[in-house]
């Protein structure tokens, strides 16, 4: 049964995997992506820029972040407000992120109105007007941001520690809204002299996914965006991870109702394998996403059925893993250990099912479960036009190149049990190992002034 189930989800993809990518790269340098989708009179419209996070230094933590916001404030030609709002006269949609490793604009309109969308990212690309004035509110915005998603929220303000804890000097330690002294001294100029350097033409790919015939896009594009100058870019200096050999321990005490575990491993992702230096396998970062599935894959995954439902030990616990990255990332645990259980005796559950996968195989059956439930999703997710166009994307603008996300499916399906023991017992071991806990303060504790940067923690 599994394996027809599997053999028709794979059918699926294949479908979904004809509609062929056109690639075309102006004179300028911008690169333009289109996939035709003529399911739906849609398109999606995305500029991703190659800078983010991971391309900021001390001090100037969170910039890429802020000048996201200040996108929307302006050009010469159109006023505080007016993009988003010719967009909505449109009967379109629009927003933006910051990540790690990128910034993206994007939109979704009716296909006739591609241009406009195309004639506005093109107009601020290069022409943002940048006031003072209005930086000194966003900044401010900006700031309010940070502290409800983080300093205020204990679980999301765990990760940030845990995150920078486990990353020595990769500049993933970093988080993508910056720290707040940072935020605090950050100055118009810091954020004009960042537009100039990273938003321009031969710094920015186009993915159109939609309704479109191709070389109508392209025309479009050469028509918008092909007189916009380019910039001297000077790549940033790599800045990879140092080796970790041993165990980090942090303990941070924020208030809050429960205490929450978090267990990050370093391993590789797919810059690793197969991005221009190989230094690992490229089946490897494929097994370790079948090994996330293992643990936390639905109802009938390791976690869920012997930890939840089971043992009885954890509330709730999931596992993640990204294979995108400029740099190599983490494999990480979260848990929540259930009511009268100690975090000790969570974190000693995981570690017993992350020894078992160490030392033994896969059953055939558990490994085809998984891989059908891993390529459903992605599967699933390609449904979407504008899922579409973020793995063209991201997989273009992390410097893996968009063809290779093509190969995620086969490469999935060819995992084996030996192999995902493999990297269990390679990199899921306590030298790579940074353990961090929330250890809860009463709720109604007076609060204690807490660091702009990293707060409350001790580490050993």
């Amino acid at each position: 049964m599994l394996k027809s189930i599997l053999a028709i989800i794979l059918c699926l993809c294949s479908t979904l995997a004809t509609a062929q990518v056109n690639e075309y790269v102006l004179k300028n340098g911008l690169k333009l992506l289109v996939k035709e989708d003529h399911r739906a009179p849609v398109v999606v419209s995305q500029v991703w820029y190659k800078v983010g996070s991971s391309y900021e230094y001390d001090g100037l933590t969170g910039v890429s972040h802020a000048l996201e916001h200040m996108m929307f404030k302006g050009t010469k030609k159109h006023g505080e407000g007016e993009f988003s709002r010719i967009i909505a006269e449109n009967g379109g949609s629009e927003n933006a992120f910051t990540g790690d490793d990128y910034t993206c604009y994007f939109q979704t309109m009716e296909k006739s109105r591609l241009a406009i969308s195309f004639e506005l990212e093109a107009d601020r690309m290069r022409n943002l007007t940048l006031p003072e004035d209005e930086f000194l509110k966003e900044i401010e915005v900006v700031m309010e941001e940070r502290r409800m998603r983080t300093e205020d929220n204990p679980n999301a303000y765990m990760r940030e520690v845990a995150n920078a804890t486990a990353f020595q000097s990769s500049p993933y330690r970093q988080p993508v809204i910056g720290w707040m002294a940072d935020l605090k001294s950050m100055k118009i100029q810091h954020l004009r002299d960042w537009y100039k350097l990273w938003y321009a033409p031969n710094n920015a790919t186009v993915v159109v996914v939609g309704d479109v015939e191709s070389e109508e896009v392209y025309a479009l594009a050469k028509k918008y965006f092909a007189s916009l100058k380019k910039e001297n870019i000077i790549p940033p200096s790599p800045r990879p991870e140092v080796h970790q050999s041993g165990m980090k321990r942090v303990i941070v005490k924020r208030q809050a109702e429960v205490p929450q575990l978090n267990m990050a491993w370093k391993t590789p992702g797919l810059i690793s394998a197969a991005g221009p230096k190989p230094s690992v396998e490229i089946w490897e970062p494929y097994a370790l996403e079948v090994l996330s599935g293992i643990l936390s894959g639905g109802n009938s995954a390791r976690f869920e059925s012997r930890l939840v439902r089971g043992q009885q030990v954890a509330a709730g616990v999931g596992s993640d893993y990204q294979l995108t990255g400029r740099f190599d990332g983490l494999f990480s645990v979260s848990a929540t250990p259930a009511q009268n259980r100690t975090i000790a005796e969570l974190e000693a559950a995981i570690t017993e099912q992350i020894q078992q996968l160490s030392e033994h195989e896969v059953s055939a059956e558990e490994l085809l479960r998984i891989k059908a439930q891993v390529v459903s999703s992605d599967v699933y997710q390609r449904d979407s036009a504008f899922y579409q166009a973020m793995v063209l994307g991201t997989f273009e603008t992390v410097g893996l190149g968009w063809k290779q996300a093509d190969e995620y499916v086969n490469q999935v399906q060819q995992i084996t049990a030996a192999q995902v023991q493999a990297v269990a017992k390679k990199y899921l071991v306590d030298d790579q190992l940074t353990v961090t806990v929330l250890d809860p303060l009463p709720m109604d504790a007076a609060a204690a002034p807490v660091p702009a940067a990293m707060g409350d923690q001790n580490v050993r």
